[in-house]
């Protein structure tokens, strides 16, 4: 059963993290930010949610980019009983999707516990100030991409890039529970 990203308020500051991603390489959010903001996506490698996410994840980070807002992923499911979410697995994932941005290990989840992460993916856009603008969905249809009649995620960027306010009306993500560990 598929769980909602929770309602965060508008404006709430970005917790700053330091994390490696599954190569080995350490990313700060504070060098992370692009002049116009940050993308941050909760995703995984296994949960349908995500994984039908990820190819629109990929080409919107690419649109963002080019408006001067970068992207970041952050697995929190490091966890023994999801053995397709581990490391390794990240780094075939990262080469056989092209992912063109850093993709982090959450190992403690304490970043997901910080940000109120709740699914794969839960997906934060932040201004430039460091200010969450948008906390949605990435789109109207998470299973068919052929039957998406809203993008609200890149709608939500183009706003932000653009300096104009961004929808009030905005919808939560759905996906798969984080894999919590007790």
């Amino acid at each position: 059963m598929p769980i909602q990203s929770i309602d965060l308020p508008i404006g709430t500051m970005i917790t700053h993290f330091s994390l490696s991603d599954p190569f080995g390489a350490k990313h700060s959010s504070e060098k992370l930010f692009g002049p116009k903001g940050l993308l941050v996506v909760f995703t995984c490698n296994h949960c349908p949610y995500a994984r039908a996410v990820w190819p629109r994840t990929i080409r919107i980070a690419d649109y963002a980019k080019n408006l001067g807002i970068n992207t970041v992923g952050i697995n929190p499911n490091i966890h023994p009983d999801y053995p397709e979410d581990a490391p390794e697995v990240m780094k075939q994932k990262i080469k056989e999707w092209k992912v063109p941005f850093p993709y982090l290990i959450d190992e403690t989840q304490e970043i997901a516990r910080a940000y109120k992460a709740q699914c794969t993916p839960d997906i934060y856009l932040f201004d430039s100030k460091q200010k969450l603008a948008y906390h949605g969905r990435v789109d109207d249809n998470w299973q068919e991409e052929l039957k998406v009649t809203k993008e609200e995620l890149k709608d939500a960027i183009t706003s932000l890039a653009k300096g104009k306010p961004i929808g009030e009306k905005q919808y939560p993500s759905i996906g798969c529970s984080i894999k919590w560990r007790n």
